[in-house]
């Protein structure tokens, strides 16, 4: 109940924030709207704990989203050092290494993460494993154990 609430409000957020209009008609056809798309997602059964994860909730919105942009800003700007600059390295390089994430959900939070970090991206994901290609070697190596593996080990712990 609380993940089909917590869709049916993000749903209707997400409507009013699209439309842009108050009018009580068409507050009214966007509940009904994001009610029929909730509808139809309980009947494909996609509604659980990975498929809308609010249990990370508060944790990632505060701790590890303004963290995560801080590092895609950082990124962007070595990458535009690398291409800028011609005494700087770029060596690309494939790399595999072994996640601590336990869940699907935290392998995939984390694998996004990657991609979403200029000049890394995931290329294959496994149980216990993630193949990513890095613009440098600087960049390969500090993928395993690094903080954003530490931070979504860490969401995935109940609070």
């Amino acid at each position: 109940m609380f993940y089909s609430l917590s869709a049916f409000v993000s749903l209707f957020a997400f409507w009013l924030l699209l439309s842009g209009f108050f009018t009580p008609f068409l507050i009214a056809v966007g509940a009904a709207g994001s009610l029929c798309v909730l509808l139809f997602a309980h009947r494909m059964d996609v509604i659980d704990h990975e498929g809308h994860p609010v249990h990370l909730g508060w944790r990632a919105l505060f701790s590890y989203w303004p963290w995560l942009l801080k590092e895609i800003v950082l990124s962007a700007w070595d990458v535009s050092r690398r291409i800028l600059d011609p005494r700087l390295p770029i060596s690309p390089t494939m790399t595999r290494f072994k996640p601590s994430q336990d869940s699907e959900l935290g392998l995939v939070i984390h694998a996004n993460s990657i991609t979403l970090t200029p000049g890394t991206i995931t290329v294959e994901v496994a149980r216990g494993e993630l193949l990513v290609h890095a613009l440098s070697a600087e960049g390969a190596a500090g993928l395993a154990g690094s903080e954003m593996d530490r931070r979504i080990a860490a969401l995935e712990r109940p609070s």
